[in-house]
């Protein structure tokens, strides 16, 4: 009756469902790889976690999150235009850094094992 939209709360559970089915996808398949690694040490299974195969859940995860942070942002009243523009901005920006970061895991993963990873090893160095 008013001249405001509806606020899209379904793709608000949407983008939510799809991150997390892509996140646990994600999250299996990295684990898969690691473990496999860990079995062979093969520099080779490492170089394929950049490939498809982790690369395609990862956007969906991301795709999911982007959706959901837009739909979150018009549920509180801004436009969709912007709500869209901003969760892009800050959903692209997220995403590099932790691929960046996963990345750099993997390459301290791969010359010196589990223990180069090990946090609770950092906090005594301090």
């Amino acid at each position: 009756m008013s001249g405001f939209p509806d606020p899209p709360y379904f793709l608000l559970v949407a983008g939510l469902l799809a991150g997390l089915a892509s996140g646990k996808a994600f999250e299996v398949t990295l684990k898969q790889l690691v473990n496999e690694w860990a079995r062979t040490r093969s520099s080779r299974i490492l170089s394929n976690l950049h490939g498809s195969q982790l690369l395609i859940p990862y956007w969906g995860m991301c795709a999911g999150i982007c959706v959901f942070l837009a739909s979150g942002l018009t549920v509180f009243g801004l436009p969709m235009q912007l709500s869209y523009l901003l969760s892009v901005l800050l959903t692209i920006g997220t995403a590099a850094l932790i691929w960046s970061q996963l990345g750099k895991l993997l390459v301290l993963l791969e010359q010196g094992g589990s223990e180069a990873i090990d946090l609770d090893a950092l906090e005594g160095k301090k």
